[in-house]
């Protein structure tokens, strides 16, 4: 009975942690809810007027949502800082607003200012959004000279009762965050071994279900993993084990991707796209793949399974023989005497079972430390010489500095100009629609542009508020028909809502908006100003606020959407060069280079990328065509990624790994696709570029190969496949990017 209680208390934490990994958003909620509540409790006992309790409640929601630092020390310093910084705008703000034209010139100025401050890092962000933030509160309010103690107070407890939440109540150190975040990458490696079960088995008629399943799967475990590499520097004691921490994740992320692949390949009659992991909606190969309700599949399937329970387990602190039998009999697998008898699509697929499970241990030892022994196999042992050899050989490396842009190219300094302009077309409008209200379509403007870089952007996001505001007011008013005058109920549901707002944020805007939306119609009821011409006057300054922004955008330091994709695409194509260029020098006997950074680096440009294409793939594009040559052409930069991923990985092995061994020839040979990948860089940043893509003999038959009877379980082989995959979406990118490609020389 106790067993099953823990089981389910297991699986119910592992799901929480794969839906909230490190759960950043659970903290940020009860956090904030929690400062929020306190606030209201002292200011109840100090018998405030709900105006003050109003106040009190937005400056501890600000003062919460407004820290980003991750060590615990700066975070304190920020918030010590941001109680001056309120005190001072919330007085200004008691003091101008009366006064209509200084009034909106020192908001102007204020707006400039908290958005130009984000050039100084996490701590300019949060004081200027304080200032901000509370400006607005004070106007919100009504706040006048007479009232400004009773904020002022209101304030100091706010800033207090946060600081209570963030440090007592609810802490969260970098090692606690970066702890939570392993467990969700186990939890989402056991989520993407259990699709790939399911693909295994998936009847024809239902394959694109699976394979969907097979790619949110790796989507979701690459997610994670750069989360932990964000984190690792701040959550780990030292640079070494960082770096452990750091090939470990990557190890097994490559792994679990690689047996996806190897899986659909057995499945289907011919050798399996890369692409098709990466594409968005793309269609499952056909099936023509062996039988799977034999012995060797009937193996498969119980391998897979018994894998999946690998990974499970590997967290929980069970090392019973049991998980070491199962251990064993999958690392046996790296092995080839060791393979059950089948086609050769299905053997690749129990050495791609073999390597995950290796990639499992790694991650055990190093997250959790030495294991017992004294149940290994031969494999056991020997997979355990080849991840201490790795360990011993990791030391630190320093990172390559970015050229920082001056003047109005410097991306703070531009948005600060724009926002400061739309917010003037925001007051001007706002106080034509209301002159009481004219402050949303301000705070609409500015929101906007909060992590935007383009016009595209701004347009997405001011839409997806305006859609969210629409439906919150809907909300709105059948809240504020259920609550009537009973100010505690109604605040009991803003800190619902206020909740599902923070849980919901990273997820989707469109629900934030619904819920800050929804929540206000329940402020306006216990400020007694609730009325439904309020809620359509809110829709009609957003609407104003978005169209501000956008028309800001377009016509001051405009910076368009394909100007933007078009220098995010140039650097993941120089990343992308860097990393293979790196990864096949160490291979052919160069020298060593810190090639996990380097990929790291190339996915953090691709999500640069793949977050700026959001406009033009987004479902009210018009432009179909161009929607889905932008998907196409990211999930090809995907694919080249985890290709020239593996092949830095395979070359960090080269020095410990007794079964590699440096080819100088693989450098001549993959010196077409590194310069393939210059001449589309060249021609995205220069349409008036001549140069062409080259093409050719494959990469095997350049090295003397026989590419028709690979050896999978031959490092060499596996670096020549990934070669050969990646010089082919080289080669791919080229048609949808207008890169003209020459023709093979005969």
């Amino acid at each position: 009975m106790r067993a099953a209680g823990r089981t389910v208390r297991a699986r119910l934490r592992d799901r929480i942690a794969a839906s909230d990994p490190g759960l950043l958003r659970l903290t940020a909620g009860l956090r904030t809810v929690g400062a929020i509540a306190l606030t209201l409790l002292v200011l109840s006992l100090l018998r405030a007027d709900v105006h003050i309790l109003v106040a009190g409640a937005m400056a501890a929601m600000v003062a919460t949502f407004a820290i980003r630092e991750k060590q615990p020390a700066a975070q304190a310093v920020t918030l010590a800082l941001g109680l001056p910084v309120a005190l001072a705008s919330v007085s200004l703000g008691a003091v101008l607003n009366t006064r209509l034209f200084v009034g909106d010139v020192f908001f102007v100025v204020l707006i400039f200012c908290a958005v130009y401050g984000r050039r100084f890092g996490d701590r300019g962000t949060a004081l200027g959004l304080i200032g901000f933030q509370v400006y607005f509160l004070s106007l919100f309010v009504g706040a006048t000279a007479s009232t400004l103690p009773a904020l002022c107070g209101a304030l100091a407890v706010a800033f207090c009762s946060s600081a209570l939440m963030r440090f007592a109540v609810v802490p969260a150190t970098p090692t606690g965050v970066l702890l939570r975040l392993r467990l969700a990458f186990r939890a989402r490696l056991a989520q993407l071994v259990a699709a790939q079960v399911e693909l295994l088995d998936a009847p024809a008629d239902e394959m694109d279900k699976a394979l969907e399943a097979v790619r949110e799967g790796t989507a979701r475990l690459h997610e994670t993993a750069m989360m932990i590499q964000g984190r690792l520097e701040e959550g780990t004691p030292d640079e070494s084990a960082a770096r452990l921490v750091q090939r470990r994740i990557a190890d097994a992320e490559i792994a679990a991707e690689r047996l996806g692949l190897l899986l659909l390949t057995a499945r289907t009659a011919e050798r399996a796209d890369t692409l098709t992991l990466h594409l968005p909606g793309a269609p499952a190969p056909s099936l023509a793949g062996p039988e799977l309700s034999d012995e060797a599949g009937a193996t498969l399937r119980r391998d897979l399974q018994a894998l999946h329970a690998l990974v499970l387990r590997a967290g929980s602190g069970d090392t019973g023989t049991g998980l070491a039998h199962v251990r064993n009999r999958l690392l046996g697998y790296r092995d080839e005497e060791n393979l059950p008898p089948a086609s050769a699509a299905v053997q690749d697929v129990f050495r791609g079972i073999g390597e995950s499970a290796r990639a499992v241990l790694g991650l055990r030892i190093a997250l959790d430390g030495p294991q017992d022994e004294s149940d290994d196999s031969p494999a056991t042992a020997r997979s355990r010489e080849e991840l201490d050899a790795e360990d011993a050989a990791i030391d630190g490396g320093e990172g390559a500095e970015q050229e920082e842009q001056t003047g109005l190219r410097r991306p703070t300094t531009r948005a600060a100009v724009q926002v400061a302009v739309g917010s003037s077309l925001a007051i001007v409008g706002g106080e034509l629609l209301s002159t009481q209200r004219w402050y949303w379509a301000v705070l609409t403007c500015w929101i906007v542009f909060l992590n935007t870089a383009s016009t595209g952007e701004i347009l997405v996001k001011g839409y997806r508020r305006l859609l969210g505001t629409v439906f919150g007011v809907v909300a709105g008013i059948v809240l504020a028909g259920l609550v009537g005058g009973h100010t505690w109920t109604a605040f009991a549901l803003v800190l619902v809502l206020i909740f599902a707002m923070f849980y919901t944020a990273p997820l989707s805007y469109t629900l934030m908006s619904f819920f800050v939306t929804a929540m206000l119609g329940l402020l306006y009821t216990l400020l007694h100003t609730y009325s439904l011409d309020v809620l359509v006057l809110r829709i009609q300054e957003t609407a104003l606020g978005a169209v501000c922004g956008v028309v800001a955008a377009a016509l001051v330091l405009p910076v368009q959407t394909d100007r933007r994709t078009n220098e995010l695409l140039g650097t993941v194509l120089e990343r992308l060069a860097e990393v293979t260029e790196a990864a096949v020098g160490q291979l052919s006997g160069g020298p060593a280079d810190e090639l996990l950074d380097k990929a790291r680096d190339l996915d953090q440009a691709l999500a640069d990328l793949r977050a700026a294409t959001q406009p033009l793939i987004h479902p009210v594009t018009p432009l179909r065509t161009r929607r889905h040559t932008a998907r196409y052409v990211v999930a090809l930069l995907e694919t080249c990624a985890y290709h020239a991923r593996t092949l830095a990985a395979t070359a960090e092995l080269l020095p410990t790994h007794p079964s590699i061994a440096a080819d100088p020839r693989l450098r001549g040979a993959a010196g077409r696709t590194v310069r393939n990948i210059g001449v589309i860089a060249a021609r995205v940043a220069d349409e008036h570029a001549g140069a062409q893509v080259e093409t050719g003999p494959s990469i095997a038959s350049l090295l003397g190969s026989d590419a028709g009877t690979p050896r999978y379980g031959r490092i060499t082989d596996r670096v020549l496949r990934h070669l050969e995959r990646l010089d082919e979406a080289v080669v791919g990118l080229a048609r949808p990017l207008g890169v003209p490609v020459a023709a093979p020389k005969g």
